[in-house]
């Protein structure tokens, strides 16, 4: 069974159909049936100021060679990774992965999360804890989350380490961005569902998620435009939290260069504010606000624990200290925006390493 993704150019909305052969003329219509039901299903979702904002963007889309000879590829921006930003100052906001200017949790948090792992097991469909169980860990976000999730399926098939109790599950989807995922009625949580019954596992056995959001064209200056991301992460935390109800962990990732955009999808500098936006997620959690609250301790659970996953952002060409770097190859010739297969390994890899090392995500990940 194969799976192809219809974009629609309209909204940038896509949606996956299985397809076993090439479609005739009859399902190729139908297709296009569906993929104008779905948009316009999902831009009902959708408040005004979206709405006038996806305008903008396709207006600045319609008018592409104009912007790329406004904004011209580049190898790298000058601009530094927050881990190595560190105590460092981006227009009045500190580096860091976290507060204090720091790439480590605090010790309490990590602590917390720590022994909410260990109560990562395997559980039965109905969300009961079964030795023949599943632990599901699912993707959320957009198309550069699923392509990159998917060379990590691709990865994690190779490896002979994992749990075989451990089921990863693709649920992001192209063009599926924070606004449409902050949203529990839009068709991207039926989607959802669909691939985890078809991977025979329920939203009870969803114990963990990788969540990598952006929303399209930004145009603000900073922070407005980061400050609605985060936001919109808040907001699809939560819906997380309630169609997932043993949801325990999810790791956060940032969007990697766009320096080499040929689009005003999502470049520079705004895709490096991108990790902003998840490092004040995480800040406001670690700062004990209600709305990100995940112990029941402290009053009503409405969100998963959670951290930083693997920092993805580096200035093109130039390696970070950890000697992560991007190369044009790295992107499509279609848009300078969305990772080639050697971009979307770069990913997997990273995303492997931590689940691997990270004292939250080895327990349950990693064969015992």
């Amino acid at each position: 069974m194969k799976v192809t993704y219809i974009f629609a150019a309209a909204a940038a909305i896509a949606i996956g159909v299985a397809l076993s052969q090439q479609p005739s003329p009859e399902q190729q219509q139908q297709q296009k049936k569906k993929q104008q039901e779905f948009m316009q299903r999902t831009m009902s979702f959708f408040t005004p100021e979206e709405r006038a904002h996806m305008q903008l963007n396709q207006k600045a889309n319609a008018n592409r060679e104009a912007w790329i000879a406004a904004h011209p590829a580049r190898e790298s921006t000058g601009l530094i990774p927050l881990p190595d930003l560190g105590k460092g100052m981006y227009k009045g906001e500190q580096g860091g992965l976290y507060p204090g200017g720091v790439n480590a949790p605090p010790e309490a948090h990590l602590k917390a999360g720590i022994a909410i792992s260990h109560r990562i097991v395997p559980l039965d469909t109905e969300g009961r804890p079964a030795d023949d169980g599943k632990i599901v860990m699912v993707s959320i976000g957009m198309s550069n989350t699923t392509m990159k999730f998917v060379a990590f399926q691709k990865l994690a098939s190779e490896q002979t380490d994992l749990n075989p109790r451990v089921v990863l599950v693709d649920g992001a989807q192209g063009g599926q961005v924070a606004w449409v995922t902050s949203k529990p009625g839009t068709p991207f949580w039926e989607v959802v569902a669909d691939r985890l019954k078809a991977a025979g596992v329920t939203h009870q056995q969803v114990q963990a998620a990788w969540l990598l959001q952006a929303n399209p064209g930004p145009v603000e200056e900073f922070p407005t435009e980061m400050k609605e991301l985060q936001r919109n992460i808040i907001e699809t935390l939560h819906v997380m939290h309630d169609k997932f109800p043993n949801l325990k962990v999810t790791y956060l990732s940032n969007r990697t260069y766009a320096g080499y955009a040929s689009s005003p999808l999502n470049p520079e500098p705004h895709a490096y504010e991108n990790g902003f936006a998840v490092k004040w997620v995480i800040s406001d959690q670690l700062a004990g606000k209600p709305e990100l609250n995940y112990d029941p301790a402290k009053g009503p659970v409405r969100a998963p624990w959670v951290e930083w996953g693997p920092y993805l952002w580096a200035d093109g060409v130039k390696p970070s200290k950890s000697g992560l770097s991007y190369v044009r190859e790295d992107y499509t010739e279609a848009d300078g925006t969305h990772p080639t297969p050697s971009g979307r390994m770069k990913v997997a890899k990273l995303l492997m390493e931590f689940m691997k090392t990270d004292p939250t995500a080895r327990g349950w990940f990693l064969a015992k």
